[in-house]
């Protein structure tokens, strides 16, 4: 099945994000602009823009277009903020926040899908992403601190290391549960040195690998 992307993505934001009540127009601009057909695998083409995650090798999986707007809504992201996002997977949710005029930084553990996002994104010339292969629950202290932190796999605990990297005022979105694929999404913020946490509902995401993680 051949689709036309603009009009699939634009139809996509319009009956699948902004209905569950997504207004920040920063998200629904990028989300307009990512292409998402490229970010998954050529026999799911025609599905990408279609109300569901998808696998994209690896036992990992492309989130709900809605998932990723209402995450990226959460961070609340401005110009030059510095994002780290932990779990790169398909690329397309570090896309989405470069199109959101972040400075990403993404660690992913899988050496096969980091290396086919690193091309795909040079491709993209998303030049405001940088990549790393390794374990996501210690972060990547080197570039620290970081205005947000996006986490997009699941765990036990909200790991320390990611606390720790996170700068004052910042806010980190991250899915949390007792139970693998089971979790809560919760909002950190940090003030004064403090932390708060907000549960957004319930979510399902694969797992959070690593020291600090499953």
């Amino acid at each position: 099945m051949r689709i036309d992307p603009k009009r699939s993505r634009l139809k996509m934001v319009e009956e699948q994000i902004m209905v569950r009540g997504v207004t920040d127009k920063t998200v629904l601009d990028a989300m307009r602009k990512v292409p998402r057909h490229l970010f998954v695998q050529d026999a799911l083409a025609s599905r990408a823009y279609s109300d569901s995650a998808l696998p994209i090798g690896e036992g990992q999986t492309i989130s709900q277009p809605y998932i990723v707007a209402f995450m990226s809504e959460l961070l609340q992201i401005e110009p030059g903020h510095k994002v780290l996002e932990i779990g790169t997977g398909s690329g397309y949710q570090a896309a989405v926040l470069a199109e959101m005029g972040a400075d990403v930084f993404s660690v992913e553990r899988i050496r096969k899908l980091f290396l086919a996002v690193r091309k795909l994104l040079f491709d993209l010339r998303y030049f405001n992403i940088q990549l790393k292969l390794d374990d996501g629950t210690m972060g990547w202290p080197e570039h620290a601190p970081y205005d947000r932190i996006i986490v997009t796999a699941g765990g036990p605990e909200i790991p320390q290391y990611l606390i720790d990297q996170l700068a004052e005022g910042g806010r980190m979105v991250i899915p949390v549960g007792d139970q693998k694929r089971v979790q809560r999404l919760m909002l950190v913020t940090k003030n004064a040195g403090s932390i708060e946490t907000t549960d957004m509902g319930g979510c399902a995401f694969v797992d959070l690998v690593g020291k600090q993680g499953w």
